[in-house]
């Protein structure tokens, strides 16, 4: 069966819900909506996805700060269990990661930590690296993942406007960063998007400062990673930069499942 998935860092979902997020849903036509920073509680988070029909949600908000954080899927399929977390309290506080399981497949939704301003959060961020590439290992050990979301990362120098200027300089671009995902790829997971369009530029992001998005000065830190065993069931994937309502824009994978 054919399926597309969407995802998409909202940057606040009450925001966004001002900006036209039910006329964005009907729009994308998804099967599988995942947000991530929604920076809001689980009733909040309620308020606006409650008036939509078809789909049933699941929420993870963030244990240790509100308004900050925080993952939600919608989906027309009802899952068979529902995963919070990653079982790892020094990363479970902040509402991350949230996973479904359904027949044929897991789905991993992850907003991954910013390693901030200074990069002071770095340290932080290769420990996380490492013990989310765990985590989806031993889901796929029991079913193929899917996993999406904001990654905090631009692998190549495809994948942001200005990669000489931030390299090792700036949250995103870092070697640290980089590998932390390359070793996610060759642990067995696929970038969609690059693996269909290998030299196309394009961008998820863009910073609210300077026009950014106008000028299109942006990045690519929004995937879909597949394990290898998905790959010839792969369809398309897009980039919807056409989408406004918050600094991202949506990305999408159609695969056969």
């Amino acid at each position: 069966m054919k399926r597309k998935l969407v995802s998409w860092n909202v940057n606040g979902i009450r925001a966004t819900a001002k900006k036209g997020f039910v006329e964005t849903l009907k729009e994308l036509n998804t099967d599988v909506l995942c947000l991530q920073e929604t920076k809001a509680p689980i009733e909040e988070v309620l308020k606006v996805v409650e008036p939509i029909k078809d789909y049933s949600a699941y929420i993870n908000s963030s244990k240790s700060r509100k308004g900050y954080s925080g993952t939600c899927i919608l989906s027309k399929e009802k899952a068979i269990d529902e995963i919070q977390d990653i079982g790892i309290y020094n990363h479970d506080q902040e509402g991350r990661v949230l996973s479904l399981e359904f027949s044929d497949y897991y789905l991993v939704n992850v907003y991954t930590p910013n390693s901030g301003s200074e990069l002071a959060r770095l340290d932080y961020r290769q420990g996380w690296n490492i013990d989310f590439k765990n985590f989806l290992l031993s889901l796929n050990r029991q079913k193929p993942v899917i996993v999406c979301g904001d990654f905090n990362v631009a692998h190549q120098a495809i994948d942001l406007a200005n990669p000489k200027s931030n390299y090792n300089k700036t949250a995103g671009y870092t070697q640290i960063e980089i590998d932390g995902l390359t070793n996610l790829l060759e642990a067995g997971f696929i970038d969609t998007y690059r693996f269909l369009y290998p030299e196309e530029i394009k961008y998820s992001y863009w910073s609210w400062k300077q026009n950014a998005r106008k000028k299109n000065v942006g990045w690519r830190i929004d995937y879909f990673l597949v394990n290898e065993s998905l790959k010839n069931k792969i369809i398309d994937a897009k980039i919807y930069n056409e989408i406004e309502g918050s600094d991202h824009c949506p990305v999408s994978l159609e695969i056969e499942l």
